[in-house]
């Protein structure tokens, strides 16, 4: 809950003085960067003291695509990154999402290791991508750009594979 009380705040202060002020810019970094340590800690503490639950297997990956799809919003916006990038991960990110509502009477479909990793990517690309580029040395912004590229190869190839098992679990329900 607390990723999805943050995003307005991260939103507002992305695009505060259209994206130009060191200081909004770093204070966009820090609400980003403080929404995905709490990702990381929630994960954490559900594991550890088995608080585990269906609803927050649910949650947790709308509380990130909110998070992570206004940072890539945002960023088109500004002009920072290209919109076909936002575009085909936030197709994919809601594709997914649908995707495991429509298969909920079969399992629940929990984040894979290559989506975890897919969430990794994208998240330290937006947080570099989110620094103010202009007043920092260029090769950020291609460290940036190239950590991006994997996370759209990463994001499209676990799409593929939780289409696979949905398929597959569909499939098994069908049979049994």
């Amino acid at each position: 809950m607390a990723r999805i009380a943050l995003v307005p705040f991260f939103a507002a202060a992305l695009l505060a003085e259209g994206g130009e002020s060191v200081g909004w810019r770093l204070t966009a970094t820090g609400i980003f960067l403080l929404a995905a340590v709490t990702d990381r800690l929630d994960g954490y503490l559900a594991r550890r003291d088995n608080l585990v639950t269906d609803l927050g297997k649910l949650l947790d990956p709308i509380a990130d695509k909110l998070l992570i799809g206004t940072g890539l919003v945002g960023l088109s916006i500004l002009g920072e990154l290209p919109w076909w990038v936002t575009v085909v991960i936030l197709v994919r990110e809601l594709g997914i999402t649908a995707m495991r509502f429509l298969v909920l009477r079969y399992a629940v479909m929990p984040a894979s290791r290559g989506g975890k990793l897919k969430t990794v990517l994208q998240v330290v690309a937006i947080a570099l991508l989110l620094l103010p580029l202009d007043h920092l040395p260029a090769v950020v912004g291609v460290i940036a750009m190239v950590t991006m590229g994997a996370a759209v190869v990463v994001t499209l190839v676990t799409g593929a594979d939780y289409v696979r098992q949905a398929v597959g679990l569909r499939h098994a329900a069908r049979t049994a």
